[in-house]
C-alpha cells in the first residue's frame, strides 16, 4: 500500500482548491486535492510541502493533519495522508493538471472527485460542521508568548491563519512583536522567514497603518532576497498599498524589480501577479510606464499560466480604462 499525501488548501475567502487531471494517466479528468507520493526518507509533512510547491507552485501553512484514508482502486492500493492547509496564493502553476478551481466548502461535493478524495472532502465537511460550534480563540499558553524564545517558536510553528491574526492583534498592543517579525523575516532559517513574513502579511491585511514606517526597508530589501517565500509576502504587502505616498527613488527600485520579476521565466506565478499590480499602480502616477506594462503583459499571454493571463487581461482593461478617461 503506497503512502500518498494530499492538501486541502484554504485561501481567504476559505474556499478550498482542487485541481483536474488531464486526459492521460489514470483516472483522466477526474478532480483531487493535489498532492503525491511519499519519497524514502521523507516525513509526511516535508512531502506536501514539497508536492504542492513543484506541482503548484504555491506556498503553504499546515494547519493540521486528518486521519488518513485507505483506498483500493484494483491495480493500486494507497493511504491518503490529508493536510488542511492555508496559503496566501490564488494562482497555482498547473504543471501536471489541467485545470483549477476554488470552491466553497460544500460545492466540493458537486464534482467529480476520485473516490478516496470524497472520503476525505466528507471528513473535512464533518470536521466543519464540528468545529463550528467551537471557540477558536487561541489557548492561554501561546497567548503568554511574548518573550522573545516563545515568539520565536511559536512563528516558527506557526498552525495557520487564526494564529497569525491573534499575533497580529497582538501587534497593535506590543510593538515588539512587529519588530521581531520583520527581524524574523530576514532569518537565514528559510521557514522560519517565511512564516514570519506570512504572518506580516496578515498583521497588514488587518492593521496596514502598522507596516507603513517599515514599508522603506521592506522595498529596500527586495534586489538582496533570496528567500522567495518571503520575497512573495513582501510583494503581496506592498500591492495592497497606496503608493503614491512614497518617494521617487522608492518607486523606482519598485518598478526597476518589479519588470525584472515579470520578464524572468524564474519568477513564481504569484510574485509575478503581485508585481503586475504594483507596477499598474506606478502607472497611474507615472503614465509613461503603461505602454511597457502593456507590452510585458502581451508577453506573458504566451507563459501557459491560465491564472496569469486572466490577472494580467484584467491589468490591461483597468489600463486601457484609465488611457480614455484621461
Amino acid at each position: 500500500m503506497k503512502d500518498v499525501t494530499c492538501a486541502i488548501i484554504r485561501n481567504e475567502e476559505n474556499q478550498v482548491l482542487v485541481v483536474q487531471r488531464g486526459e492521460k494517466g489514470g483516472h483522466p479528468f477526474k478532480w483531487e486535492f493535489p498532492g503525491g507520493k511519499l519519497k524514502e526518507g521523507e516525513s509526511v509533512e516535508e512531502c506536501i510541502i514539497r508536492e504542492i510547491r513543484e506541482e503548484l507552485g504555491m506556498d503553504i501553512v499546515i494547519c493540521r493533519r486528518m486521519a488518513a484514508v485507505e483506498h483500493d482502486y484494483g491495480n493500486n492500493q494507497i493511504r491518503l495522508i490529508p493536510f488542511v492547509c492555508d496559503s496566501l496564493d490564488e494562482l497555482p502553476f498547473l504543471s501536471e493538471h489541467i485545470a483549477f478551481r476554488w470552491l466553497d466548502p460544500p460545492d466540493l461535493k458537486m464534482i467529480d472527485l476520485l473516490e478516496a478524495d470524497i472520503i476525505v472532502a466528507d471528513h473535512f465537511l464533518a470536521e466543519i460542521k464540528t468545529d463550528a460550534g467551537h471557540d477558536h480563540s487561541v489557548s492561554d499558553t501561546r497567548q503568554k508568548a511574548y518573550n522573545e524564545e516563545d515568539l520565536r517558536s511559536m512563528v516558527g510553528n506557526m498552525m495557520g491563519r487564526k494564529e497569525a491574526e491573534w499575533l497580529a492583534d497582538s501587534a497593535v498592543e506590543n510593538a515588539e512583536i512587529l519588530r521581531k517579525l520583520l527581524e524574523y523575516s530576514f532569518s537565514k532559517d528559510k521557514k522560519l522567514a517565511f512564516r514570519a513574513s506570512w504572518t506580516l502579511s496578515k498583521v497588514h491585511d488587518k492593521y496596514p497603518d502598522l507596516i507603513g514606517s517599515d514599508l522603506q526597508l521592506i522595498i529596500g530589501s527586495l534586489d538582496s532576497l533570496e528567500n522567495e517565500s518571503v520575497q512573495r509576502s513582501f510583494l503581496r504587502i506592498i500591492s495592497m498599498r497606496d503608493l503614491n505616498p512614497l518617494s521617487q527613488k522608492q518607486h523606482g527600485i519598485l518598478a526597476g524589480h518589479c519588470f525584472k520579476m515579470l520578464n524572468s521565466c524564474l519568477s513564481a506565478i504569484a510574485i509575478k501577479a503581485y508585481s503586475m499590480e504594483i507596477i499598474y499602480k506606478l502607472a497611474l502616477i507615472y503614465p509613461e510606464l503603461a505602454n511597457e506594462l502593456s507590452s510585458t503583459i502581451n508577453m506573458l499571454q504566451g507563459e501557459g499560466s491560465a491564472g496569469i493571463q486572466a490577472r494580467g487581461h484584467i491589468i490591461l482593461k483597468r489600463l486601457a480604462g484609465k488611457v480614455k478617461g484621461r
